[in-house]
């Protein structure tokens, strides 16, 4: 895995990957809603006082774009946060985390990144219905229907992401799911075909 700063060396072959702290292999570097500007919520976020069981993986179903820059990661966050305040209704962001297609991870709801580095509760997310108490939600940037393949990047920081939380939760690489095992949705498109690697990928990630 590359540190950040090996990571940008490398950007023109594949922008953004794997930004993890050199302090912590397993730990992947996530922006924070302050580093990325978010609007304050808008009412009060739950805080569960118990560990999630599993993850939900979706897509945003954004612009599959050719920016693979931190600041596009944080442009997608905010187009997100938008949506979901002003369309939805919602208090905050819906998923815990975002991953960009230039492999950045953001913070979604406020709260979330400080449950999860202390690995006994987690924020009440909005982004599967009938599992918003019991799973962590990660949306990947972009829209993988009809064949659209994930960037390399964005696929090797969500099973380092997915690694991370499933270790600091004691989540079982098994309970890995897509948003349309819970209701009538295509989400998460291809991704939910990938499932199967990503959950080996994930345990052979924290084996190591």
């Amino acid at each position: 895995m590359l540190s950040g700063a090996a990571s940008l060396a490398a950007a023109t072959v594949l922008p953004g990957t794997a930004h993890a702290r050199d302090a912590d292999a397993m730990e992947p570097d996530i922006d924070s809603t302050a580093d990325w500007g978010a609007r304050s919520p808008q009412g009060t976020i739950g805080l569960l006082r118990y560990r999630p069981s599993r993850i939900v993986i979706h897509h945003t179903v954004s612009a599959n774009g050719s920016d693979f820059s931190r600041a596009q990661a944080h442009a997608h966050a905010h187009w997100v946060q938008d949506l979901h305040l002003d369309k939805n209704d919602w208090v905050d962001t819906g998923y815990h985390f975002l991953v960009s297609r230039g492999g950045w991870i953001t913070e979604g709801r406020h709260g979330s990144l400080r449950a999860l580095a202390g690995g006994r509760d987690f924020v009440l997310g909005s982004h599967t219905s009938g599992q918003n108490e019991q799973a962590v939600g990660i949306a990947c940037e972009g829209a993988y229907h009809a064949g659209a393949v994930p960037p390399d990047a964005q696929w090797d920081v969500l099973v380092t992401l997915c690694a991370y939380v499933c270790a600091r939760y004691g989540i079982p690489s098994a309970r890995l799911h897509g948003h349309k095992e819970y209701g009538g949705t295509l989400c998460p498109g291809v991704y939910h075909e990938m499932l199967p690697r990503l959950r080996e990928e994930v345990a052979a990630a924290r084996a190591a």
